[in-house]
């Protein structure tokens, strides 16, 4: 099994899985702490974080997720991916879900590194299933 690979590129992490495309890393910890930065700006406002409240982010971002299935739904994969207009609204939708998932992850305070060895752990599992 080949493993993935980090390099540096220009001072930016990029990522390549397997020798294929390479994007630049957005990271988790990057969006814990805008998503940690809101929270505090909106402390007044919004739900506070805490395991009490997870249950309520889940939903919310199943929410997101029912937005992002409308649009696929409404005006086809294809469309949705390479019309401009499509395209933006989608990648809106899919940050909002990223936004309730971090917040998820805020309120049962799972680091990213906790997160990064579980993912690592399934991914290993999923490799050698099929």
């Amino acid at each position: 099994m080949r493993s993935f690979r980090l390099r540096r590129k220009r001072s930016k992490q990029v990522v390549s899985l397997f020798g294929g495309n390479v994007m630049v890393d957005f990271c988790i910890n990057e969006m814990l702490e805008m998503q940690e930065t809101l929270q505090k700006k909106y402390k007044d406002i919004w739900e506070e974080i805490s395991p009490e409240v997870g249950k309520n982010k889940l939903l919310w971002m199943i929410g997101e997720i029912g937005e992002v299935v409308d649009i696929i739904k409404k005006h086809g994969g294809e469309k949705a991916s390479q019309d401009a207009g499509l395209r933006g609204q989608l990648v809106e939708e899919l940050a909002d879900v990223l936004m309730y998932y971090n917040d998820v992850l805020l309120c049962y305070g799972i680091s990213a590194e906790e997160l990064k060895q579980s993912y690592t752990r399934k991914f290993e599992k999923n490799m050698k299933r099929w």
